[in-house]
């Protein structure tokens, strides 16, 4: 077994083979088909988008390149921010501000009829909710949410909630744990890049735009392990005590965290189930294999 380089000695094949991209999702495509575009264009054998965004809906979309599609979970431990528009079906009434403040909290949501996923209540939890502008008969809103809320759904409910009805215009994901779109990058970057390097043999435009996977794992805890238990863990083996050389002081029990090597290569990622500092016993149980 051998741990991949550095994350910051890759050569480029290395990081499109483990390497992600905050990517600009236009308005069109689904998310699979960006997706699949993405795949074909870098060369690799996979690739996968950090969450579903709807055809027409834009914004930051992180893709995941080769190897790195193992890690996709991540996405759903962190929060997402939205900016969108919030079109009322009448005008505003004057405690508008007021209704939408009540649905900064823990709401009841139903996936709608078209989704993946099963068709149960749920709980998911918007954590800031701020109106950004009102004219007319629309309300910009900005949504700092849990994965997995639908925002289609939060604006027909505020709707409802303002006695006037109402529905999702434009949206756009301006956010996704730990991207943000600072960092954005467009198609069109990513596949100017690849023919630069492909035809010029210049990387320098595809670091900028490729970055190791490991920038994805930035938001969950981390705990180093020596490198004879990394070698355990790509035999599937938990990671114990005495492999481990540190643990972020944040790390909890139950925390998806993500394992390091001490140069800084992504190992794994699993369950924090010890105690730190322990002298014995399982301290992270595997979930993916990263090397």
């Amino acid at each position: 077994m051998s741990l991949r380089a550095p994350p910051d000695d890759r050569s480029p094949e290395e990081l499109l083979e483990f390497g992600v991209v905050n990517l600009d999702k236009p308005p069109g495509p689904s998310a699979h088909q960006v997706a699949a575009w993405v795949r074909d264009e870098a060369g690799v054998e996979q690739a996968a988008h950090s969450g579903t965004l709807d055809p027409k809906v834009t914004g930051c979309l992180p893709m995941l390149l080769g190897d790195a599609t193992r890690m996709a979970q991540v996405f759903l431990e962190g929060s997402k921010e939205y900016v969108s528009v919030l079109e009322l079906h009448g005008t505003a009434p004057g405690d508008f501000e007021a209704t939408v403040a009540e649905f900064e909290a823990p709401i009841y949501q139903k996936p709608p009829r078209k989704s993946a996923v099963s068709r149960r209540l749920r709980v998911r939890e918007v954590y800031d909710l701020d109106v950004l502008e009102i004219e007319d008969r629309k309300a910009l809103l900005r949504i700092e949410c849990e994965s997995g809320t639908y925002i289609r759904k939060l604006c027909h409910d505020i709707g409802l909630a303002a006695g006037t009805g109402g529905h999702m215009g434009h949206l756009r994901r301006t956010a996704t744990d730990p991207f943000d779109d600072s960092t954005l990058v467009t198609l069109e970057d990513l596949w100017d890049a690849l023919a630069f390097y492909r035809e010029e043999d210049d990387e320098s435009w595809l670091r900028d735009v490729v970055q190791p996977a490991e920038r994805a794992l930035e938001h969950l805890p981390h705990v180093t392990i020596a490198p004879n238990a990394a070698e355990q863990v790509a035999n599937g083996a938990p990671v114990y005590a005495p492999g481990v050389i540190d643990v972020d002081d944040d790390a909890e029990s139950g925390d998806l965290v993500a394992c390091f090597a001490p140069q800084g290569t992504a190992v794994c990622l699993g369950r924090f189930v010890g105690e730190k500092g322990a002298d014995s016993g399982v301290v992270v149980e595997l979930e993916r294999v990263l090397v």
